[in-house]
């Protein structure tokens, strides 16, 4: 089926297999953050934004892309780097696997929760699994992102 999508500002056109998630194109266009840990929708590694929300990649068909814009962490790097030094700050990336996943969901949630709680933001991200953290490094580095953001 012929597409025609948006990949981090930058027009796509191609035909591509009725089959394919979102998660391998992307990956065989060589954008390599999009990552996946599960093949079951529920690790959260696979976060990409489509039309400014966020979306499981491994399980959302690429022809339905059609028409619309798609984010990935690759074009927002200078958002993420900002979060990930919270993140190395806080010693919260250890193996960094999760980390795509997790940034682009922490991105999106600044967008829209205004002033979240702990619980609102658990809430918010409890479909990013990560193995290597317990979360609370990954939480303290969220918090302090988002009160330096709400400052400036």
């Amino acid at each position: 089926m012929n597409i025609k999508l948006w990949i981090n500002g930058k027009m796509v056109q191609e035909d591509v297999a009725p089959d394919m998630n979102l998660y391998n194109y992307l990956r065989s266009k060589g954008y390599k953050s999009v990552k996946c840990g599960c093949d079951t929708s529920n690790c959260g590694l696979c976060t990409v934004w489509v039309e400014d929300k966020a979306v499981l990649s491994c399980s959302t068909l690429t022809v339905r892309m059609d028409g619309k814009k798609v984010v990935t962490l690759e074009g927002m790097q200078e958002e993420a780097e900002a979060f990930g030094m919270f993140l190395a700050e806080e010693g919260a990336e250890q193996c960094g696997f999760c980390s795509p996943g997790l940034i682009m969901n922490v991105l999106r949630m600044k967008r829209e929760l205004e002033s979240p709680t702990e619980e609102m933001m658990r809430h918010y991200l409890a479909g990013n699994l990560c193995r290597c953290t317990g979360y609370m490094g990954q939480l303290r580095a969220i918090k302090k992102y988002l009160d330096i953001k709400e400052e400036a």
